[in-house]
């Protein structure tokens, strides 16, 4: 094996979610191990996470600023750094470890304003620094597949794309004691959007990664169903791409009978494509002549460029946690080649800060929209 980057974590803490993901995600594949954190605002939680991982005292901040001048300037400092805390807190994390020359991963969305997320992309240009924002999905290698079968031009040119994202968790009133259901609804964590922000994001960018879709211009609906709620639990997005194809996005938490039901299906001129996220190893095409297949991955029709992520034989079902450790296993091979001066844009197969600023800016166009009766507003 080579050489073993070693990260730290801001948020993610004992309780958190998706801390734990991130850190399964990254052990998959055995190139980074966890040296460093500050795991949560409770510096008792941090200290509590970080002997339950093993990290040493002294590498167990009371907030990420010293983490970041600190561990910058130790010898054998953190190489990353992977920042999931709440919305509110990504801006000031991650600018905090980009000052101090420290690549960065950040949870989705990359921060709640544009302006923010502008700023980060424009310091992490500067200092040359590799930053990864994980949209999860397009890491299935059914997902990865699905690009290069559409780059080929094998569905003709897109005509229309739907794309949805159904859960029902928060189609009730009362989220206390839902640690994760809590912060969503909450502006002050969230940001100025919950289910469009929180899964709509993941509609628009695994639709443009599959099809390298550019939005022109889009109409939204956020709407507050559930009384009492001052964030959007379901949101409708209509879309025109600048080839001038059309798409429908929907955003739902308060969809009763569903989980996480990522779904996309594209339309082109000689076929279509339909793909969903809780049943990644496979996905639908149909051609121009009727005929219809059933591609499973595994298999040779998968393509080198998405199948060299494989990881089990067909039939050994690979999920969520085995997308995220594909970019993961990208970025950090990436990192390595920029050290060892062998790296090119090329070799980027992760979603970079040009997805993390387009997930923001469509967040904030269709808050534009909305708020102002559902007019067509440009991207």
């Amino acid at each position: 094996m080579g050489k073993v980057l070693k990260y730290g974590m801001v948020g993610g803490g004992i309780g958190a979610f998706i801390g734990e993901a991130h850190r399964k995600a990254i052990n998959l594949d055995g190139k980074a191990s966890i040296a460093a954190g500050c795991f949560s605002r409770s510096y008792e939680n941090t200290l509590a996470t970080g002997e339950s991982l093993g990290i040493e005292k002294d590498r167990l901040y009371e907030n990420y600023e010293e983490m970041a001048i600190k561990e910058a300037n130790r010898e054998d400092g953190i190489e990353f750094v992977v920042i999931v805390t709440t919305n509110y807190a990504h801006y000031d994390a991650c600018k905090a470890f980009l000052n101090a020359g420290i690549p960065v991963v950040c949870e989705k969305p990359l921060t709640v304003t544009l302006k923010q997320a502008l700023e980060l992309e424009k310091l992490a240009n500067e200092k040359n620094l590799q930053f990864m924002v994980t949209y999860v999905y397009s890491g299935h290698v059914t997902a990865m597949n699905i690009k290069e079968i559409i780059a080929a031009g094998e569905i003709g040119e897109i005509r229309t794309v739907m794309g949805e994202y159904p859960q029902g968790w928060l189609a009730f009133e009362d989220v206390q004691g839902n640690k994760q259901g809590e912060w969503r609804t909450d502006p002050a964590q969230s940001g100025k959007t919950n289910a469009l922000g929180d899964i709509g994001t993941h509609i628009e960018n695994t639709v443009f990664r599959m099809t390298g879709l550019k939005i022109k211009r889009l109409l939204a609906r956020m709407d507050k169903v559930v009384p009492g709620r001052t964030l959007d639990d379901n949101s409708t997005v209509m879309l025109e791409y600048e080839n001038g194809s059309t798409g429908v996005y929907w955003a739902s938490q308060i969809a009763i009978g569903h989980d996480n039901g990522l779904r996309i299906r594209i339309y082109g001129s000689k076929g279509s494509i339909s793909w969903f996220q809780e049943q990644p190893e496979i996905f639908h095409m149909a051609k121009q002549d009727g005929s219809l297949m059933e591609i499973h991955r595994g298999h040779s029709t998968i393509r080198q460029i998405a199948a060299k992520y494989t990881r089990l034989p067909s039939g050994h079902t690979e999920g969520w946690f085995e997308a995220m450790g594909n970019f993961y296993s990208n970025y950090i091979e990436c990192l390595l080649a920029q050290r060892n001066d062998t790296f090119t844009g090329k070799m980027i197969e992760y979603p970079t800060l040009v997805d993390g600023v387009d997930g923001v800016r469509f967040i904030e166009a269709c808050l534009k929209s909305s708020e102002n009766g559902s007019i067509w507003v440009d991207f």
